[in-house]
């Protein structure tokens, strides 16, 4: 009896053992099976991760970056899309730095351009490790992080400084940084080592004309326009290399010969912008120039009577409607406002030549009226005074033959250029004149990109008048009106309650 209890006890372990070690065995395989799967899964995962990676550092940057600054200061605008659509030569970006020190928001703002076009290569140079480099460009000394464009034989360096632009605060006397400039230096720089032959813009002396804003200056010269000057009593004629001539609000008149010689370059396919101003001198020999291209100018200074087209409640700072042409259809598009300040009316005339087509750019109200008493201190409509509407800035053509076009384009203040009155519509007038100039320096040979600076202030919200008034009543009245009366029904309401 006890050797079968033994031998079932014996019996007993052993079964156990067994189960014991299937059961490890099965545990193991159980744990090897799931590592084995976590592992594979964790490889597969690591690869995904890396080749999305690669994947996505080969997506362009206009694609895989948003700039979401309010300026768009790190993007290029669509002028700049459309050179570099337009562009069939190599061009080369250097950008001067010790590897690791480059200016990020420059060298992002480089591999946007890479990206745009094919014909855009970007390289850094490190001074320290290609001392000689810069002395193949220039010979003077340029800053780190400052660029060399270079077009087969022709470059040109944009130095550091002119990419930031920085102001003297004169509470601190110290400068600070106010503007990104890159876009418009790059751009500038592109089309000027691409373009053969610059077109030259003259300007037009010696009647006390008034001298040309810095920032307008600026935008010009970005342009790849030649600024010289012309005086006509000396020079007899408009030289031959002119691509327009800038007239700017003389104060005195222009002499017999010197209409003569505007008018006869004027009629062989001569181009044109002019600015005037309101001026109790009699100028017939410059209204005559005007005159012949079926303009003139009204009498007086034109005030606004409807007070969604001025500002700062001064009926004379006008907000023109700004209509779409051929010389403003993308300021228009866009939606610029322009601040057009102490502008006389532009009256179109009735006998004109069939051949001239004249274009509205900026139009007032119909209730404006041309004040023609300036001794006047009253600002009211009064008899006399000239009614609306007025054109304040037309665009003129005329096609002649061997394909020649006359284009002008006339603005009647030229407060419109300055920095001062630009800077409260936020660059408005900036764009208006520069599309201006530029559909008249326009040809097949060179084609004029002028990209304003970047502000790094506060921009400017522009209000007429009326949408001045509007917001007050509503923040003085309007709302806090409404929450009294839902207070008020709130405590009607738990009041019967």
């Amino acid at each position: 009896m006890m050797k079968l209890k033994e031998k079932n006890s014996e019996n007993k372990e052993k079964k156990q053992c067994k189960f014991k070690k299937k059961l490890v065995g099965t545990i193991s395989k159980k744990h090897i099976k799931n590592g084995s799967y976590a592992m594979i899964m964790s490889v597969i995962f690591i690869a995904a991760v890396i080749v999305i990676n690669l994947i996505v550092n080969e997506i362009p940057s206009k694609y895989s970056e948003i700039d979401i600054s309010s300026q768009k200061l790190y993007s290029i605008g669509d002028q700049t899309k459309e050179m570099l659509k337009d562009l069939d030569k190599d061009v080369t970006i250097y950008q001067i730095a010790q590897t690791g020190s480059e200016d990020e928001n420059i060298s992002n703002l480089l591999k946007k351009y890479e990206d745009e076009s094919k014909h855009i290569k970007v390289e850094t140079k490190d001074p320290v490790v290609n001392p000689k480099f810069v002395t193949k460009y220039t010979n003077d000394n340029i800053s780190v992080n400052s660029l060399i464009v270079v077009c087969g034989d022709r470059n040109k360096v944009i130095d550091y400084s002119n990419i930031y632009e920085s102001t003297l605060d004169y509470n601190t006397y110290q400068y600070q940084t106010t503007g990104f400039d890159g876009e418009g230096q790059i751009t500038s720089a592109i089309g000027y080592v691409t373009s053969e032959d610059l077109p030259v813009l003259y300007t037009l002396e010696g009647h006390g004309e008034q001298e040309m804003d810095s920032s307008i200056k600026e935008d010009i010269e970005k342009a790849n326009m030649d600024i010289k000057s012309l005086n006509l009593l000396t020079e007899g004629s408009v030289p031959e290399d002119t691509d327009c001539l800038f007239i700017n609000s003389p104060s005195s008149d222009i002499s017999e010969d010197e209409k003569n010689a505007i008018i006869d370059y004027l009629e062989n396919g001569g181009k044109a912008m002019i600015f005037s101003d309101f001026t109790a001198e009699e100028m017939p020999n410059f209204d005559s120039v005007l005159e012949n291209y079926g303009v003139e100018r009204v009498n007086g200074i034109v005030f606004e009577g409807d007070s969604q087209h001025y500002a700062m409640q001064m009926p004379y700072y006008l907000v023109p409607t700004v209509n779409s042409t051929d010389a403003s259809t993308d300021a228009a598009s866009a939606g610029y406002y322009v601040l057009a300040p102490y502008a006389q009316g532009i009256k179109k005339l009735d006998d004109v030549r069939d051949s001239i087509k004249i274009d509205s750019i900026l139009t007032t109200s119909g209730q404006a009226y041309s004040k023609t008493d300036m001794n006047n201190a009253s600002i009211e409509k009064e008899d006399g005074d000239i009614e609306g509407p007025f054109d304040l800035g037309v665009s003129i053509s005329e096609s002649l033959a061997d394909d020649k076009e006359t284009r002008i384009v006339y603005y009647s203040t030229s407060n419109m250029m300055k920095s001062q009155v630009n800077q409260m519509v936020s660059g408005g007038n900036e764009q208006v004149i520069m599309e201006s100039l530029k559909w008249m320096t326009d040809s097949e040979e060179s084609s004029s990109v002028s990209i304003p600076s970047k502000s790094l202030e506060t921009s400017y919200l522009t209000l007429t008048d009326y949408d001045a008034s509007f917001w007050k009543i509503c923040t003085i009245a309007l709302i806090p009106g409404f929450f009294l009366i839902v207070g008020f029904m709130i405590w009607v309401k738990r009041r019967k309650a």
